[in-house]
């Protein structure tokens, strides 16, 4: 067992009992969303490249993404973007291993464009300006080939998650993955940009969703009141399959019928309307952004996955949290907090920290042990979680 690693228990009242609890999702495309999703498509992308190439995943951070908002003009039926937007790839990789360079624009510029094409279905090429000023680093042939043993922490920082998710977070997650995987599917008039807000008041649960309807998909005011209502019922649906508490649902709360302003775009993102982006401004690596919870507001997305703390330990905390909870019985809630120290290995932190409520009546001393096992052991697996994110198959944002 690694000396380093602390469970406690904690004293305070568990998230569900608390009378306020406010929770936030921004869709894939949301300006924030977009630019989060590019600098982890650019990322993916360079690293296996470099797998491909020199068999590991070599230095760079894509996580500098600046999205500048353009300028349409959306009407019933039709519209046009009339100013484009701007989406600035830019942060550091290897671009020369001795004497072999690799061509990390194109492959930024490639991976960009191809995240863009698959998230956003209703943006052309001409609707956006994708431009890339990556800085260049170089890595001695020599030297890649050398290096063994774990990954040294680029920093000193934190990585913090938490388990199990409350009703108000899951419906928050749900409601938008649920629009954006299935109602969009069915209804081209649903756009990209989502965001979701929860507010629960007691047993009273407000779940508030903005979206971004595509205007050539509705004819008219009233398609657009009739694809309003189809998301509002859709919505309340998902919401009341995961709780029994009362939930009511607003979609596009600033609509005004009588002066004909309701929420259209061109191209299902605000961004064509002046909205700007940028990495890190919105969803943490859970999903989420919870402000009852502890959170890191250092950006995942773009860092790169082998030895950058702010990526790695923000997921590895949201992993370790919900394996606790999901492998032992009796925890009513699981914070983790892992600190890293600049220049150890990654998996030795300077400390691993699991503060758990344990359910009524159950005894800590039964859970501390487990709870140190399931972090041991993913300390001990650590580069499981670069292979999943070079894989895509962990969520940053």
């Amino acid at each position: 067992m690694k000396r380093n690693i602390r469970v406690e228990k904690i004293t305070q009242v568990p998230i569900e009992q608390q009378k306020i609890e406010l929770v936030e999702r921004k869709g894939i495309g949301h300006p924030d969303s977009i630019c989060d999703g590019v600098a982890e498509a650019v990322s993916r992308a360079l690293s296996r490249e470099y797998l491909k190439r020199f068999g590991r995943i070599l230095h760079h951070n894509t996580d500098q993404v600046e999205l500048v908002g353009g300028e349409a003009a959306p009407t019933f039926g039709g519209g046009e973007v009339i100013k484009p937007m701007y989406l600035l790839l830019s942060g550091r990789a290897t671009t020369y291993v001795g004497d072999e360079k690799v061509p990390v624009g194109r492959i930024a510029l490639d991976a960009a464009r191809e995240y863009l094409a698959k998230s956003i279905k209703n943006l052309e090429i001409s609707h956006m300006v994708i431009d890339q000023r990556l800085g260049q680093g170089s890595a001695d042939l020599v030297d890649v080939f050398e290096r063994s043993g774990v990954p040294k922490a680029n920093d000193t920082s934190f990585g913090v998650g938490h388990a199990p998710f409350s009703e108000l977070e899951r419906i928050v997650y749900e409601v938008e993955r649920a629009i954006t995987n299935d109602l969009s599917k069915k209804q081209s008039a649903i756009g990209e940009d989502i965001k979701v807000m929860g507010l629960r008041e007691g047993d009273d649960i407000y779940v508030t969703v903005a979206n971004a309807f595509v205007s050539r998909y509705v004819d008219d005011l009233e398609h657009y009141m009739v694809v309003k209502e189809m998301l509002t019922k859709h919505a309340q649906e998902v919401a009341e399959q995961h709780t029994e508490r009362k939930v009511l649902v607003a979609v596009n709360a600033a609509d005004d019928y009588e002066r004909g302003c309701v929420y259209l775009t061109v191209t299902g993102t605000s961004a064509e309307m002046g909205d700007d982006g940028s990495v890190g401004r919105g969803n943490r690596c859970n999903g989420l952004i919870t402000p009852n919870r502890p959170m890191s507001m250092e950006a995942t997305s773009g860092k790169n996955p082998v030895n950058h703390i702010g990526k790695i330990y923000n997921l590895l905390a949201n992993q370790i949290a919900h394996d606790i909870v999901g492998a032992i019985d009796g925890i009513e809630e699981v914070y983790i907090r892992i600190l890293s120290q600049i220049g150890q290995p990654t998996d030795n932190p300077r400390v691993a920290s699991a503060q758990i409520i344990p359910k009524k009546g159950v005894n800590m001393g039964v859970i501390k042990p487990k709870a140190e096992t399931v972090i041991d052991e993913w300390l001990s697996d650590i580069p499981k979680i670069t292979e999943m994110v070079v894989k895509g198959e962990l969520m940053t944002f």
